[in-house]
């Protein structure tokens, strides 16, 4: 019996359907977790988090290998600067380890912003929470749990 991860309970209390995915061992790479989950690298959507500020994050869902155009988030946040937040700021700031994170169930609210490409994909999977077990969902749920996110284009994909 696998513990119910914090984003799955966070989805159901919001009547989002979903599937719980738990893998055998926590995958080391994007690819492995995709090829496990039975999907393709654009369909795990990975929830970056960066620091604009001290006391100020946001978090960037992007697709699969795609990779954040530092330019373009910046502009839309409308600074001159931003940084990758440390594992410790990650685990602090989101509740979660890196490999786990994502958008809900968080321990304190932030802006949220969805790259074009996580609408893609009609089926998709992310960070449940706990390493090693990911959320299972169409995009267009993803989209409605988020409540009308903010979008754009803050990516780059990488040429296979």
């Amino acid at each position: 019996m696998h513990t119910i991860p914090p984003v799955s309970t966070a989805l159901m209390n919001i009547g989002i359907p979903h599937e719980i995915f738990v893998h055998q061992e926590p995958p080391k790479t994007l690819e492995q977790a995709a090829i496990e989950r039975g999907q393709r690298p654009e369909q795990i959507i990975r929830s970056i988090l960066f620091r604009i500020s001290e006391d100020d994050y946001v978090m960037v869902l992007m697709a699969g290998p795609g990779q954040i155009q530092w330019k373009a988030l910046r502009k839309k946040l409308g600074v001159s600067r931003i940084t990758m937040a440390s594992r410790e700021e990650i685990k602090e700031v989101t509740g979660y380890k890196i490999g786990a994170v994502a958008p809900f169930g968080l321990h304190q609210p932030f802006r949220v912003l969805v790259d074009q490409s996580v609408a893609k994909e009609s089926i998709i999977s992310m960070g449940s929470g706990i390493v090693g077990t990911a959320i299972i969902l169409e995009s267009r749920d993803l989209l409605r749990a988020l409540g009308h996110p903010e979008t754009g284009s803050f990516g780059v994909n990488k040429p296979n």
